[in-house]
């Protein structure tokens, strides 16, 4: 006789644990040069790195074992605070290399509102959706939903329009997943596309960076893409070796949304297409406990985590070899960023914490 026995998601937990680590080997390698010069401390990016996976780790094992149902009771709470962060770091933001994008918290935490943006849309659309999902092939659904999630996104694209589109990417395929009918997307990605337009043109850098993706070696703003290009063109197939990259002395903030272009100077093509895979390794995972997952709810919600990573890493790869002009997308797990590693890391508990309630037969 069959019986039913809680599912666990050991693989994704597995591929979270080696990613984490493989992050800080690599952010390690990246910065320790630029750091000892400026800190006087070549491991100063990895401790405080160190120190946000910790607290994402404790975050993560607290969402595991938390019901996920709790976070459909709060979807419009969450979406509300994250909201009103959002709108704060517009007043009383703390400017850093001419962006207005953190909030100082008692002079020794620094928190970028737009982060907890990703991880409130997905829960409040998640709810929504699972609120009126007899309802979602209707195009006025579809409407008042895009117009609930509007004004966060504007105010996102105030202070840093490549989250914002991030944020508009992941409600794109919530949507897109949920809704029974494919055409009227047709309508709404017009509008998405004219939003993006509307924004670049009322900030004159963003036209800037069009042309400095196109002719990089003409602006002095192109130094940084050169660079990483340098690096992955000097990487070969097998790379120069761990810890042996030269353009770390000469791309700007190369731990950050950079990184890529080093893993691919010393781990080469090779190493790249080997972290691609295990990227969409973790991508296969989730979109296995999305299929499997008890209800709606807990579908959606990893549907939109996938959707998350699956675009920030797409970005980020394409930012790095060119592909599209530079938006400071990082890539998730690997790139410094304390409050970024924090809210993937509680994103990955959930979608754990769904595989955990999932129920198999077995003989």
């Amino acid at each position: 006789m069959a019986k039913k026995q809680n599912y666990f998601d050991y693989s994704l937990l597995f591929c979270i644990l080696f990613l984490m680590a493989f992050g800080l080997l690599m952010l390690y390698s990246a910065s320790s040069s630029n750091a000892e010069v400026v800190f006087v401390d070549g491991a100063y990016f990895l401790k405080k790195q160190i120190k946000a996976m910790a607290l994402g780790l404790i975050m993560m094992m607290i969402m595991i074992f938390i019901p996920y149902q709790w976070l459909k009771k709060f979807a419009f709470l969450i979406f509300l605070g994250s909201f009103s962060l959002c709108t704060l770091v517009l007043f009383i933001g703390k400017d850093y290399s001419g962006s207005k994008r953190w909030l100082d918290i008692g002079g020794r935490f620094q928190l970028q509102p737009s982060e907890t943006a990703k991880i409130a849309i997905i829960i409040f659309l998640a709810a929504i959706i699972t609120k009126i999902s007899k309802n979602m092939g209707k195009f006025s659904s579809l409407l008042k939903i895009s117009v609930m999630i509007l004004p966060i996104i504007v105010v996102i694209a105030f202070q840093n329009l490549s989250t914002a589109i991030i944020v508009l990417g992941i409600a794109a395929v919530m949507l897109f997943v949920a809704s029974p009918k494919y055409m009227q997307f047709i309508l709404l990605g017009i509008l998405g596309i004219g939003f993006i337009v509307f924004f670049i043109m009322v900030a004159g850098y963003r036209g800037e960076r069009f042309e400095i993706w196109l002719h990089p070696e003409n602006h002095v703003k192109g130094y940084q893409t050169l660079q990483g290009l340098y690096a992955i063109g000097s990487g070969g197939f097998f790379g120069k070796g761990l810890g042996e990259s030269i353009q770390t002395n000469f791309i700007p903030e190369a731990e950050n949304d950079m990184i890529f272009s080093i893993i691919c100077e010393e781990l080469g093509i090779f190493g790249a297409i080997c972290l691609i895979f295990l990227f969409l390794f973790l991508i296969w995972r989730l979109v296995s406990i999305a299929n499997n997952a008890k209800d709606l709810f807990a579908s959606m919600l990893v549907i939109g985590i996938m959707a998350h990573l699956a675009i920030q890493l797409i970005l980020n790869i394409a930012v790095v070899t060119n592909s599209i002009p530079n938006t400071g997308i990082t890539l998730p797990f690997i790139s410094y960023g304390g409050t970024s590693i924090l809210f993937v890391m509680i994103e990955m508990g959930i979608a754990l914490g769904v595989s955990r309630q999932i129920r198999i037969e077995s003989e």
